[in-house]
């Protein structure tokens, strides 16, 4: 690898540098169908520069991949998304995002290897592609919140509506969000973190 004369390798940029004051480091993963904001919300919130794995779509992908809803979309996350936020001085986020498309399920069981938590973005012109996303998390035990991606022309539901849709118990948290907005986005993961806290507190010995 030629660094043109330096004998030095570049490291991580300054402002990537973990903060001096973390003392908690947690994983966790954004998974969901395709299209429905994964990238985007990993990239909104991110305090860092995310690391994306986006590759320009392809003749190959017609009638293997269901873009049903997200036509326009010329990319899409074949591996990971990877990028960071910091909740408090202490605790750092690692926030690890999945590929949609069928064909690339086979990397989640990596991805969710230690994973703390989840957050299902869900996209309301196609909940049927998150029954399967859930019943993963389900079957390795990861728990999750729902967050309803509210894109301009999908159909609005209540609440209440869409847990009966998608058959979840009332203990899971529902939130509605723009994953395009970091504020919206980093409010979905502090509903994950509460969540996670109350289910600790569930397991405490009295």
């Amino acid at each position: 690898m030629d660094f043109k004369g330096s004998d030095t390798i570049p490291g991580p940029r300054t402002e990537d540098h973990l903060p001096q004051t973390a003392e908690a480091a947690v994983k966790i993963v954004i998974v969901g169908g395709f299209g429905v904001g994964k990238t985007t919300m990993v990239g909104s919130v991110s305090e860092i520069k995310p690391l994306t794995t986006e590759e320009t779509m392809t003749q190959a992908g017609i009638g293997v991949d269901d873009n049903y809803g997200s036509e326009t979309k010329t990319a899409t996350t074949v591996a990971m998304d990877f990028g960071r936020i910091s909740i408090t001085e202490q605790l750092v986020l690692y926030l690890f995002g999945t590929p949609g498309q069928e064909r690339f399920w086979f990397l989640w069981n990596g991805l969710f290897e230690g994973a703390l938590g989840a957050v299902v973005l869900v996209d309301t012109r196609r909940l049927e592609v998150s029954f399967d996303v859930m019943d993963r998390l389900e079957e390795r035990g990861v728990p999750f919140v729902v967050a309803v991606n509210t894109f301009p022309d999908g159909p609005r539901h209540a609440i209440d509506d869409l847990r009966s849709a998608l058959d979840l118990s009332e203990d899971i948290p529902i939130v509605e969000c723009d994953a395009r907005r970091r504020a919206s986005s980093r409010d979905v993961l502090m509903t994950l973190m509460r969540f996670l806290h109350s289910l600790a507190v569930e397991k405490a010995p009295v």
